[in-house]
């Protein structure tokens, strides 16, 4: 399924937390959060919507490799002396600028995820939250796992729900656990609706639990995820209209 489509997904489900979960105060916070982590699965996709979001540095990287390749150059010809130990630097200057030429959008976008991460970590570790390093790990690993593996299981989005849960205690933003957890595996519920499917429980079983409604990527698969989103988001303002008794 699209990006949009699970973004839309996300939101709705965020409203539908918002306005029908009893004791969830509504929080236009909490439906923004539900549409990010509705996007979060995909961090294992380097091209998703929201890996290019984060990887927003990956120039930089790509950069900072050819800018240590050209350093290291410069270092081997100004501060060794001739020998076998310069030539060794001079093979890792080239393999440097090397990895920085030749680095394009999915690997770069990767590293960048995963500095991004390691980024993430760091902070959370100098402000003693927890939910933040783990957080930061989660962006760090994802992009270099497998599409549709371990980031479209049940465990992940336990994890998932487990870091709201610890940023609700570290943050007392009451009912955050259920934005991000009800994102998230709005995801991999509309994932199941696609011809591959999603294979909840691995690595204990690699079974692919699957509607094959959907062709992602075909007119008639993109007409029904539109016809998708209306369809949840008419049923969930029918149910909170409801609720609130107009």
């Amino acid at each position: 399924m699209r990006g949009s489509s699970h973004l839309a997904i996300g939101l709705i489900t965020g409203v539908a937390i918002a306005g029908l979960v009893p004791g969830i105060p509504f929080s236009l916070g909490g439906i923004a959060l539900a549409g990010f982590s509705s996007l979060a699965p995909d961090l294992d996709h380097p091209e998703s919507r929201l890996s290019k979001r984060l990887g927003f540095t990956q120039q930089y990287v790509r950069w900072a490799f050819a800018a240590a390749g050209v350093l290291l150059g410069i270092y081997s010809y100004t501060q060794l002396p001739p020998g076998q130990k310069q030539n060794l630097y001079y093979i890792l200057a080239l393999a440097f600028g090397l990895l920085g030429v030749g680095m394009q959008g999915g690997s770069a976008r990767k590293l960048a995820l995963l500095f991004t991460g390691l980024a993430t970590v760091v902070a959370g570790l100098y402000t003693e939250y927890l939910w933040l390093s783990l957080l930061g790990t989660f962006v760090a690993l994802a992009p270099f796992t497998s599409h549709r593996s371990w980031t479209h299981t049940i465990w992940a989005t336990a994890l998932w729900t487990y870091i709201g849960y610890l940023a609700n205690q570290s943050l007392g933003w009451r009912g955050i656990h259920l934005y991000a957890g009800g994102g998230y595996l709005s995801h991999l519920v509309a994932d199941t609706l696609t011809k591959a499917g999603v294979r909840y429980f691995l690595p204990v079983s690699g079974y692919a639990f699957k509607v094959p409604l959907i062709s992602t990527g075909s007119a008639s698969g993109n007409m029904l995820e539109v016809g998708i989103c209306v369809g949840y988001g008419l049923l969930v303002l029918g149910l909170v209209i409801g609720r609130m008794g107009f």
